[in-house]
């Protein structure tokens, strides 16, 4: 029991630092939170219609890591639960916005006829983070990978 207790404070000691960043302007937000809809190829024969949400934390030099969760459901017998874990780069722009490239790996969780089937996930991910406001951000993307083959959709969130 100690030796948990103590790996588990070791990982909140080292995940503090991610938060220690002093932002010098309102474009240097340390975390972002978005929610969104996607249509991708989440089935076997036809199309699928999803809900996309994502938080990411910035890192320095453009970069950024976190977590998306996509739920999607092809309006027939299939559904999808696609947790990730993303690592993102911004690049042309050292401010965490603008265009970016981003790498997927996570789960693809199909549910079908009460049956659960667990996939590994991998993808790629491209897109533009639009800034509307200090705070309110919109970002659209379209993403490769497997299984799926492909997404196209669009993320409106919040910065802090």
């Amino acid at each position: 029991m100690l030796k948990k207790l103590f790996v588990l404070a070791l990982f909140l000691s080292c995940c503090t630092g991610i938060f220690a960043q002093n932002g010098t302007n309102n474009r240097d937000n340390r975390a972002a939170i978005g929610i969104g809809p996607e249509w991708n190829m989440d089935s076997r024969s036809n199309f699928a219609m999803g809900g996309v949400f994502g938080f990411d934390v910035n890192l320095p030099k453009s970069l950024a890591l976190g977590f998306t969760v996509t739920g999607s459901n092809n309006f027939d017998e299939i559904t999808v639960l696609e947790p990730a874990a993303l690592f993102r780069w911004y690049f042309l722009n050292s401010g965490h916005t603008g265009f970016f490239i981003q790498a997927d790996l996570g789960a693809f969780l199909i549910f079908e006829g009460g049956d659960v089937t667990p996939l590994f996930l991998g993808g790629l991910r491209g897109g533009y983070r639009f800034v509307l406001a200090p705070r309110f951000y919109v970002e659209p993307y379209g993403r490769i990978g497997y299984p799926f083959a492909f997404g196209i959709g669009a993320i409106a969130g919040l910065t802090f």
